[in-house]
């Protein structure tokens, strides 16, 4: 098996690593930086814009394509230009080829959720999108199966849940506070990139979407008193929702954010046989918090 990983950030780089021993990984980066980190991470670099398919035409054929491209952080004009356009034209290039993948991995968001107060959610449960982004993202989903099957490649979706390691731990954020209430649900950057690898070995979910998240969503007052009692320093202020809600200065998308709570299951990651590498936060923030106390 070879594998194209297109955008090959903070996820891709692990998956890369862990990958290139056995067989060929090509990363893709649209910036020399980019091509640059993924040359020191040890495995092929090609620097191209996904959504240029000349450019595009400088990545090797493989047998996998993964699509790990960031938006950036910016807003819902941008995610549409990577995640739908990209998206979209990463399929129809690859797809043309003589010698095109047969299979491609999306890696979306458990944003695409919307509010359910609360509740438990898996991969059968309707999506509701309350942003732009999510529902660019929502989109992007439906692109990653239905184009990708037009082509003859079978797309898989994965939705990551919160996202943290080595350089995004943001202890900083839950120990300063103020903390507002709801729930967190996470993923370690290792079991991010663990979970993909593990679906293109086992060659399982094809066609299908899977939560990777992991066994533990947390309310995020018990996250952040559990965090400050680890690094031995005083639990932080906490905010109610309402209180936060009450702030006139938030944006809209904001304040959709803070509105949406939910529970995500990995019931069925689990149940193909996936076993991760910290299932809770208590493992995953350990050497962080090590760090931390030795100041």
């Amino acid at each position: 098996m070879s594998v194209a990983i297109l955008g090959c950030g903070y996820v891709g780089l692990a998956l890369g690593r862990s990958l290139a021993p056995d067989r060929r990984v090509v990363g893709v980066r649209r910036s020399a930086d980019g091509r640059a980190a993924i040359e020191r991470a040890g495995f092929e670099a090609v620097e191209a814009d996904v959504t240029s398919q000349e450019e595009l035409a400088a990545v090797p054929n493989v047998d996998t394509v993964v699509f790990a491209a960031s938006s950036g952080g910016r807003g819902a004009d941008a995610a549409r230009e990577i995640y739908v356009d990209g998206l979209r034209t990463a399929i129809e290039t690859f797809g043309a080829r003589e010698e095109p993948p047969d299979r491609l991995v999306y890696t979306s968001s458990t944003g695409v959720y919307g509010d359910h107060d609360g509740d438990w959610v898996d991969e059968g449960t309707p999506i509701e999108p309350t942003t732009e982004k999510t529902e660019v993202l929502a989109e992007a989903e439906r692109i990653a199966i239905a184009a990708a099957d037009e082509h003859g490649i079978d797309g898989t979706v994965v939705r990551f849940a919160g996202l943290y390691g080595p350089e995004r731990y943001r202890l900083d954020r839950y120990l300063d506070g103020p903390v507002t209430e709801g729930y967190l649900n996470m993923v370690h950057r290792a079991d991010a990139a663990g979970a993909i690898r593990f679906l293109l070995e086992s060659d399982v979910a094809r066609g299908e979407t899977v939560l990777a998240v992991d066994d533990e969503p947390v309310a995020k007052w018990q996250f952040a008193d559990w965090l400050a009692d680890e690094c031995d320093v005083p639990r932080p202020e906490k905010r109610t929702t309402a209180e936060r809600l009450a702030d006139e200065g938030l944006s809209a998308p904001a304040r959709r954010r803070i509105e949406t709570s939910k529970r995500c299951s990995n019931d069925k990651l689990r149940e193909l046989g996936y076993e991760f590498s910290h299932p809770t936060y208590r493992s995953g923030y350990r050497a962080a918090i090590e760090e931390y106390r030795r100041g």
